[in-house]
């Protein structure tokens, strides 16, 4: 098995690309780690594909992937994670602020410290404010929903074993969230590491205030099928029970003021329409919750799920 495969995403980057390739090829060959550098370009406008190209003719060692048109980085990962043939597999930015000179202290930290995955935290920052402050906030919510003691979720540098890139799926903006999904599969290894960054020296970032808001949108996403992805009628029905009953309570208690307390009637009442839609709203959520329970049931066989190992496991013994 090779030893190390570093998986770049790419975006409009051909000016820093050859001095990237050299970089990685220096730092393996110093540490003599087998290694492949897969490069998916993630439908740039730019020469960066012909960049690749003109790599790939000189290196052997150089894979990449072409996308017709940008779907983002978690497609990129995904798409670079499904070729990977590493003993240990490290995602990096190709902007060069991430730092080559890391690989061989993460894969240290994966192969003999047992890591599953290694994040890299980016403690002292090149980047301008309006990147950093969005950052800091997105990090801390994330370490509260997730209980994970990460300082950054997003930094791009990360080192994972071979058997957790094989059961992850990423998509949307979901990348950021990698360590969630592990966690949630049942990789519970999961370290930092402090990383150097370094100013941008080509190009332009692509961050922006559209990326922060979907980061945000797919955390809710993540946390709720994490959660409840399976078991619908969990979450469902339990909204739809505790707001049919408030409304039940309310009706009950309109009705008893009208016959024993000789009240105005109850449609005059506006705590009448208040119990009226909890409870056709607690009825909507009920059978929401009970159909999509049915499609979970009927879509389970061809859910994934993450097996560690087995013993004498034969899939034609189940009947």
């Amino acid at each position: 098995m090779i030893a190390v495969s570093v998986v770049v995403p790419l975006l409009n980057e051909e000016e820093s690309l050859p001095e990237l390739h050299n970089w990685i090829q220096q730092v393996a060959e110093k540490n003599q780690l087998s290694y492949e550098l897969i490069f998916v370009d993630d439908g740039s406008t730019d020469s960066s594909w012909e960049v690749i190209c003109d790599l790939a003719k000189e290196n052997n060692a150089v894979k990449a992937i072409r996308f017709r048109r940008n779907y983002g980085k978690s497609a990129a990962l995904n798409e670079g994670f499904k070729i990977a043939q590493g003993e240990v597999v490290i995602t990096m930015d190709a902007d060069l602020q991430d730092s080559p000179d890391e690989i061989p202290e993460l894969y240290k930290m994966i192969t003999k410290q047992g890591f599953d995955l290694v994040s890299g935290w980016k403690k002292k920052r090149h980047d301008p404010i309006t990147k950093t402050i969005p950052s800091k906030f997105f990090n801390a919510t994330t370490r509260k929903i997730s209980g994970i003691k990460l300082h950054d979720f997003n930094c791009g540098l990360k080192a994972y074993s071979h058997n957790l890139i094989k059961d992850l799926e990423v998509h949307g903006e979901m990348h950021r969230y990698i360590p969630l999904i592990a966690k949630w599969a049942g990789y519970h290894a999961i370290g930092e590491k402090i990383v150097q960054h370094r100013e941008r020296k080509y190009g332009r970032t692509k961050f922006g205030i559209s990326r922060f808001i979907k980061g945000y949108l797919d955390l809710l996403s993540i946390t709720f099928v994490s959660k409840f992805g399976k078991r619908p009628m969990h979450l469902f029905g339990a909204l739809g029970s505790l707001l049919f009953f408030i409304g039940f309570v309310i009706a009950g208690y309109l009705a008893y003021t009208k016959i024993f307390m000789a009240a105005y009637r109850m449609t005059e009442r506006p705590l009448f329409y208040f119990g009226l839609l909890a409870m056709i709203l607690g009825t909507q959520l009920f059978l929401t919750g009970f159909l999509a329970e049915l499609i979970s049931l009927q879509t389970r066989d061809k859910q994934s799920y993450h097996i560690k190992e087995t013993i004498n496991y034969k899939s034609e013994n189940i009947i």
